[in-house]
């Protein structure tokens, strides 16, 4: 719930702390761990695609296709992909329960379409999680 004062806080209404661990993870660490996680993208495609044959469209579409792949298996399985390791965040859902690699593959496919995670509240969710009830906090 709102306060008409302002002194609320990201994270709040779900009885996140104000900061520390469990809090809203911020959206500089956010962009860091996810072009820690491009970034390791293009790696794994430069090392696949000299044993593909891939048609121009596909060698341009792979890095995105492997992002994808990553963040679905280890946020779904594991709660944070590489980038979000490395920057000591992860993905929660808001009823405590694991994303589960259905919900993880949702959100990494509206993460590859951009526009939905650079939609917001005010709670930090971008559209990708206000769509599988998830949240980025702080470990």
């Amino acid at each position: 719930m709102s306060s008409d004062r302002g002194d609320d806080y990201p994270g709040q209404r779900f009885g996140l702390p104000e900061s520390g661990t469990g809090s809203t993870a911020p959206w500089g660490r956010r962009a860091l761990a996810l072009f820690v996680d491009w970034f390791a993208s293009l790696g794994v495609t430069a090392l696949i695609s000299p044993q593909l044959e891939l048609s121009e469209t596909a060698t341009r579409l792979t890095p995105l296709l492997v992002l994808f792949v990553e963040l679905t298996l280890l946020v779904g399985l594991l709660g944070s992909s590489l980038g979000h390791r490395v920057l000591g965040i992860r993905v929660a859902r808001l009823d405590g329960r694991p994303v589960g690699v259905p919900r993880a593959g949702l959100r990494s496919a509206l993460i590859c379409l951009v526009i939905p995670a650079v939609v917001f509240d005010k709670d930090r969710r971008g559209l990708h999680d206000l769509a599988v009830g998830t949240v980025v906090i702080a470990t």
